[in-house]
């Protein structure tokens, strides 16, 4: 999953990128409303978390332009303005959560994933193809009941299949998925991690379809 982080305060940009890529997400970060405004139009995000206080264009600026150019992508505030006039602007100009600093990581996470799971209109906090489970609030994978160990980037690679189950997912929305806008990935790099999760799934249900030009499709043996 990919998150952008809006934050003008480097420091607290940092350390809340590095603790979110620790989370198994790919991320990136804009300082200013600008670049903000530009990377929601030519990247697909799962969640944005957006600051108000922002240099060159405001967060509610760019929250109220994203509503209107009709990104739907689930934005969470998150200011050190606590005032509920302040809450209630942001709420109505399309902002889906609110959260005040300083604030607990794992607070955020959690808002961060009940937010993407609404997107992805799933009401149900496991999903299971085969013998292949996803606990969609801790985001653990299990396979035949034992946790599946991943790297960061597999696990992108699985978990876009997964909340994709039945469609096809191209190279490209897999690549979007896994690396960020600053990251130099080969050409290649998709396959081989797809590769890396088909070794790990070995002598399961699971399989993992390649349909050439079009991309991969996660699904049970038994829809053969």
């Amino acid at each position: 999953m990919k998150l952008l982080i809006v934050e003008d305060n480097g420091e607290l940009a940092s350390w809340l990128a590095a603790a979110l890529r620790q989370g198994r997400y790919a991320v990136d970060v804009a300082s200013d409303g600008e670049d903000a405004w530009h990377l929601l139009r030519v990247s697909d995000y799962d969640a944005v978390i957006l600051d108000l206080g922002l240099p060159n264009m405001d967060g509610m600026t760019v929250l109220k332009r994203a509503r209107k150019a009709g990104i739907q992508t689930p934005i969470i505030i998150l200011t050190a303005n606590s005032g509920v006039d302040w809450r209630v602007a942001g709420l109505d100009g399309g902002a889906d959560d609110y959260l005040t600093k300083p604030f607990d990581v794992a607070e955020l996470e959690a808002r961060l994933r009940a937010l993407i799971r609404r997107r992805n209109s799933q009401t149900a906090t496991e999903i299971v193809i085969g013998d292949l489970s996803l606990d969609t609030a801790t985001r653990q994978f299990c396979l035949k009941g034992d946790p599946l160990a991943l790297t960061p980037r597999e696990h992108s690679v699985l978990e876009l299949l997964v909340m994709k189950a039945g469609t096809t997912v191209s190279k490209a929305a897999l690549s979007e998925s896994v690396f960020g806008f600053d990251d130099t990935a080969d050409p290649s790099a998709i396959e081989i991690y797809v590769h890396r999760v088909r070794k790990k799934l070995e002598g399961s249900t699971v399989q993992i379809a390649t349909f050439r030009g079009l991309g991969y499709l996660l699904r049970s043996s038994a829809e053969e």
